[in-house]
């Protein structure tokens, strides 16, 4: 059975990751209500993709501005219609994917805004998966590109079903049109990307700086652990720096101070985490707290800003253990 991550479990003060659509959000807006990452059903068969009909866009027409769109004209169709407005160079996008994207989506019959990322100035970060986004994202952003601007008029079936969302006033009658800026897309593959920074201490661990995919090795010294936080760049990227209400998809590894023994790794599962600093232990908060994206970090975390006496059930941490982590910090919304 595949283990969950130990950074998004319960126990010792970790909390369950909130929907990323959640996030930056202003309380009580229609935004916080209908995000694309509440999914509601699961289309069987792959549904069939048709060029339109679709609104025009007539304000915002650039990659990353607000896009103003107008009303939907007519019927619109009972099939998924999806149009790729701007071609981009990137990734390619596929199912399972991560994506960073903004986006805004609107009612087909009124044209009424219901959500809408630009406004908040922060991207979505959600994964293309069965059961984590409504099916009209997973099959209309498969296969475009980083870089690109896409359209799409999501039916009732590949959106939020017969019962629609009626907090943000969506019907189950009711066609969804979607303008999606995908910035950015990942994959279990994905790597930290900058320049390798000198480990000259030798009484701190040295993290290896292959940026193939594969888990770095970390090599912890023989010597006593820091009783304070360490958080040191070991490849330096040129991306935004993390705020500490930041939710960020990452890489990581984590081993234990006085054995080296691996407890946790995003590589051995084949799965990239996504999470907010407010939902994780003071030591990757504080660790990951201004450091760049595209960038790997190694954290060393004192038992007072880890688990302290109360490890994770189950985790092979002792109490009182110090962590050793490598973290690939990929995206930030």
């Amino acid at each position: 059975m595949r283990r969950r991550s130990l950074l998004i479990a319960v126990p010792a003060g970790l909390v369950t990751l909130a929907a990323c659509g959640d996030e930056g959000s202003d309380s009580g807006k229609a935004s916080d209500t209908a995000s694309p990452s509440d999914p509601a059903t699961s289309a069987a068969p792959t549904p069939k993709i048709v060029d339109g009909p679709l609104p025009a866009i007539t304000a915002g027409a650039k990659f990353g501005e607000k896009p103003t769109v107008a009303k939907g004209s007519g019927t619109p169709s009972t099939d998924l219609a999806v149009k790729t407005l701007i071609a981009g160079g990137g990734r390619t996008v596929a199912e399972n994917d991560y994506v960073v994207a903004n986006y805004l989506g609107q009612i087909w019959d009124s044209a009424k805004v219901f959500d809408n990322s630009y406004d908040r100035k922060t991207p979505l970060i959600i994964q293309l998966a069965q059961g984590s986004i409504i099916d009209g994202w997973r099959y209309a952003l498969t296969g475009k590109k980083a870089g690109s601007r896409v359209q799409m008029a999501v039916p009732p079936t590949l959106g939020y079903g017969e019962q629609g969302n009626p907090q943000a006033g969506i019907k189950g009658t009711d066609t969804l049109v979607f303008v999606v800026d995908i910035e950015g897309s990942y994959n279990a593959s994905s790597s930290a990307k900058g320049t390798d920074v000198a480990q000259d201490n030798v009484d701190l661990p040295k993290v290896g700086t292959n940026t193939d995919g594969k888990a770095p090795s970390i090599e912890v010294p023989k010597a006593d652990a820091p009783t304070e936080l360490v958080a040191n760049y070991v490849i330096e990227g040129d991306g935004e720096e993390v705020a500490a209400e930041s939710t960020v998809l990452v890489q990581y590894k984590g081993v234990l101070w006085d054995t080296g023994k691996e407890f946790d790794s995003s590589y051995s599962r084949k799965a990239l985490t996504s999470f907010s600093l407010q939902q994780v232990v003071k030591g990757w908060a504080q660790g990951l707290t201004g450091k760049k994206v595209g960038s790997r970090v190694l954290i060393v975390i004192p038992p007072k800003l880890g688990y302290g006496d109360n490890p994770p059930q189950g985790s092979g941490i002792e109490k009182d253990s110090t962590l050793v982590f490598s973290v690939d910090i990929l995206a930030k919304m």
